[in-house]
Order: structure tokens, then C-alpha cells, then sequence
């Protein structure tokens, strides 16, 4: 099955990919004429171009085009004629949205704070002074984890800064891409989660607040309450240095990808380079590269994000200030070489922001046609006080898989599930680090959320590759998660 499927993907040419476009737009239309008028009520019929965009995936492999064509799809579904326009409207909406400006501000200075280290010659001695300490494949990896655990600040500073610095050390140790991917991702959201002084428990925080559950301004009280519940985050941290040392054994995709780097395949799977923020950077080294050119600006982008209240966006700016006058006091760079090392680190985050302005429209098109709120209500007919939390982290882990926006769905699930909760007397930080486990387990999972689109990026790995490779460990946790759900439903 799985060589039909990548036998499908190379022979997808142009004039196919047309055809199935004809198709799919043709076979859209016609559905329109059986739908209800009110997508409210189109019920099962909302799972129509979520399970079209996750079998268009594995097909082709194009996630691009797959989130572009699903996202029509349910535009046509809703828009009752004005397609175009529908479409149209929702981009222009996406690429207003507070959320989307945050993220070209914050990842777009990312990949420029990236590169402008890479210039500097902060990355290289910061591996050198890696290597001198991980001699081992085995320990440039623990390196890594332990890395990641280290900036728990934010998942996008902890992908960005880890998975960039520590591929050249990985790469001399002949690890796959896939795995680098996997041990970074894995430490960045989920180490995120379970720390309170982070971009996610603030914004967490304040859900519980807008939506009843903490009073006004102790929402970082309460999200420390779910700490301890929040099952999938400490399994799948505790879980990548069992892999790392052979505890548990890789298997499925991820054991193919060692045993094409062993074969002396390349490191990195096909298609990497187009996602790879460090791409194209050609980088002359300056005379004696410091290991201060890449501890420092990532102190003050840390210190400043915490220092204005863990704002991420006052981090990168403080951050870029700094590293100009750094930089430059040390003649390492022009003024002119600076701008043009920024821009080649922006012009590397391109495809990485455009799979997350889709994923935004595709997750804004099944808003509209109702995906999140059918799924999760559908679920609810049959949830008992000591069976919710294992419910819902099953359904929000397989709606945050297809939507692949975290933040997102807690927006939308968080309102349905606290009060569902209190009515039916259920141990509410139980519940409610049900959903987030199911966030940070689909977006793991997910091939175009942004935990996976920006480790990708970082480390130079295909998204696809990666979060399929990635899967059968997240799985893997989420099975041992759902486990953990079920005893305690009872047990609380």
C-alpha cells in the first residue's frame, strides 16, 4: 500500500493534477445541491473536506495544494455560489487576523535572528562547543532534549533556536533528519505545556478566564492545576530519550529513515531544501567565531520575552536591536550586510508562513461549515462524567489533527467543554488538560500545523516525511495518554 502510494505521488504530473482539480471542484458543486441552506446544519456533511484534504495528502504528498483544494471545497460547500469571493474574504481575513501579523512578525525575525547567528559564526561555535561535549551519536541527541527542555519560553523560539543549531552537530553524528525533527518537536510543545511561565500558559490562562472557569486574573492558578493531568506532554517528553538510548526501539517510518542514512542515503529526505531556513545561505565564517555571538542574543530574546510579560514579539525586536549594535561593535558585519543577512532569513520563512496562512483559511472554512462544533456535540450524546476525559481527548486530538491550529481549537473547544464539564460534575483540571493534550498531540501529528511546518523548517526536513515519521511515537504516547485518562476519569 504504501509503495502504491508513493508510486501515485511521482506520477502525479500536471495533467493530472488538473484533471483531479476538474473533479473535485465538479463533484463539490454537485454536493452543494444536497446540502441544507444553513450550514449549521450540514452535520456529518461538515467531515466532507476534512477527510478529502488527509487521503488528498497521503496521495500526493502536495500539502500545499491539498489544503488550497480542501479549503475550496468547503467554500463552495458554504458560499452558495460566490466561491471567489468567499475564499477571497477569508484570506484577507486570515492575513488581517492579530494571530497571522504575530506570526510574520515573530517567525519571519526568527529566521533572520537564525541566520544572522549563522553569519556571525555564533552557530559554529556553539557546535563546536557541543561536540566537544556530545562525542556520541546517542549523546549529541540527549543534547538536544535536554536543549529543548531548557527554552521551554515558547515552541516557536524552542523549534526555530534548537532544531537550527543542533542539525550540524546531528548531521556529523549521521542522524537522520527525521529523527532530529522528532526529538525537537517533541520537547518544544509539550515542555511548553507543563511550564507556567510560557507563551501557552498565558494564553491558556486566559481562556479559562474568558470561559468561566478561573476568576479574573488568577487564570495562571488554574492552568498550574492541570499541570499534573496533562498526560500526553509528560509521556511524550519522558519518551524521546527512551528512544535516544534504545530503550524503546524506532520502528515503523522512522526506522527506514536510519536505515537510509546507514545505507549512506542522504540525510535528509527528498524535497528538504525547499522548507531548509538555512537553504541557500552561503556563510563565511569571521576569524575566531565566540560562542557569545550565539549565547548572548539568545539570553535577551529569552529575558526580554519573559521581561514584557512573555511576549514573543517584544522578544524578537529587543533581539534584532541588540544583535545590531553587537554585531556591529565587534566589526563583524556592516550595517548593509546586516539588512541583507535579515532579509535572506525572512525570504527562508516564506513557504513555512504560507503552509500557516492556508492552514488558518482551511481551519476558517471549517468553522464556517461547522467541523469542531459537530464533532465535538456529536461526541458529547455519549459522554459520561468518568468517560469525558478520555472522550475528549480523543476527538479534540483527531479535530486539532485535520484543522492543525492548537491555539485555535482551544478557542472553539474550550467554551464547549467547560461549561459541559461543570454541568456534568467532572474533575475540571482533568478536562480541561484533556484538551490540551489533544492540542499538543495533534499539531504533532498534523503535516501542515505549525509545530510541525516550523521544526521542519529548523531542522531540514521535509513536513511531510517528518510528521509522518513522527506519528506511530505519537500515537505511541497518545495510546499510553488515553490509558491514563481512562483510569483517572474513574479514579477522580
Amino acid at each position: 500500500m504504501v509503495k502504491q502510494l508513493e508510486n501515485e505521488a511521482r506520477t502525479f504530473n500536471g495533467r493530472r493534477s488538473l484533471i483531479a482539480v476538474i473533479i473535485i471542484v465538479g463533484i463539490s458543486w454537485l454536493l452543494t445541491t444536497f446540502l441544507p441552506d444553513d450550514p449549521a446544519d450540514f452535520g456529518a456533511a461538515s467531515l466532507i473536506p476534512a477527510i478529502f484534504l488527509i487521503v488528498y495528502i497521503f496521495v500526493t504528498k502536495r500539502i500545499l495544494e491539498a489544503l488550497t483544494l480542501a479549503s475550496i471545497m468547503g467554500f463552495i460547500m458554504v458560499s452558495q455560489g460566490d466561491t471567489l469571493g468567499a475564499f477571497s474574504s477569508s484570506l484577507l481575513g486570515v492575513m488581517m487576523s492579530e494571530d497571522i501579523a504575530w506570526l510574520f512578525i515573530v517567525c519571519g525575525l526568527m529566521g533572520s535572528i537564525i541566520s544572522l547567528i549563522e553569519k556571525a559564526g555564533g552557530a559554529f561555535a556553539f557546535g563546536e562547543w557541543v561536540s566537544k561535549r556530545a562525542k556520541t551519536r546517542k549523546s549529541a541527541l540527549i543534547w538536544t532534549w535536554v536543549l529543548g527542555i531548557v527554552v521551554f519560553i515558547d515552541d516557536y523560539l524552542n523549534s526555530l533556536t534548537v532544531g537550527s543549531c543542533m542539525a550540524p552537530l546531528t548531521d556529523r553524528h549521521k542522524v537522520p533528519r527525521e529523527f532530529l525533527a522528532y526529538v525537537v518537536d517533541s520537547t518544544a510543545a509539550p515542555a511548553c505545556v507543563i511550564v507556567p511561565i510560557t507563551t501557552w500558559a498565558v494564553f491558556a490562562g486566559r481562556l479559562l478566564e474568558v470561559n468561566g472557569w478561573a476568576p479574573e486574573g488568577e487564570g495562571l492558578s488554574y492552568f498550574i492545576k492541570t499541570i499534573p493531568f496533562n498526560f500526553y506532554a509528560w509521556i511524550a517528553l519522558i519518551i524521546v530519550p527512551l528512544i535516544i538510548l534504545g530503550i524503546i526501539p524506532t520502528f515503523g517510518p522512522m526506522k527506514k529513515a536510519e536505515e537510509r542514512v546507514k545505507a549512506g542515503g542522504p540525510l535528509a529526505p527528498p524535497g528538504s531544501e525547499k522548507i531548509d531556513i538555512r537553504a541557500g545561505i552561503v556563510n563565511t565564517l569571521p576569524e575566531n567565531p565566540k560562542i557569545m555571538n550565539f549565547m548572548l542574543p539568545i539570553l535577551v530574546l529569552v529575558g526580554s520575552t519573559i521581561y514584557f510579560d512573555v511576549d514573543m514579539q517584544m522578544g524578537v525586536l529587543v533581539t534584532m536591536g541588540f544583535m545590531f549594535v553587537f554585531y556591529l561593535a565587534q566589526n563583524i558585519m556592516t550595517a548593509e550586510e546586516f539588512t541583507d543577512v535579515s532579509l535572506q532569513g525572512l525570504k527562508n520563512m516564506i513557504l513555512p508562513l504560507m503552509l500557516m496562512v492556508l492552514a488558518f483559511v482551511f481551519a476558517d472554512v471549517n468553522d464556517q461549515i461547522g467541523f469542531t462544533y459537530y464533532v465535538i456535540t456529536s461526541a458529547s450524546q455519549y459522554m459520561t462524567p468518568a468517560l469525558m476525559p478520555l472522550t475528549i481527548f480523543a476527538v479534540l486530538a483527531v479535530t486539532e489533527f485535520i484543522t492543525g491550529t492548537n491555539w485555535g481549537m482551544y478557542v472553539i473547544a474550550f467554551p464547549i467543554v467547560i461549561p459541559l464539564a461543570m454541568e456534568m460534575g467532572v474533575h475540571m483540571p482533568l478536562a480541561v488538560s484533556a484538551v490540551l493534550s489533544a492540542g499538543v498531540f495533534g499539531s504533532h501529528i498534523c503535516f501542515y500545523s505549525d509545530a510541525t511546518v516550523l521544526t521542519s523548517a529548523a531542522t531540514g526536513c521535509n513536513n511531510f516525511d517528518h510528521a509522518f515519521t513522527q506519528a506511530p511515537f505519537g500515537i505511541f504516547a497518545a495510546a499510553l495518554t488515553a490509558v491514563g485518562y481512562l483510569i483517572t476519569g474513574f479514579i477522580f
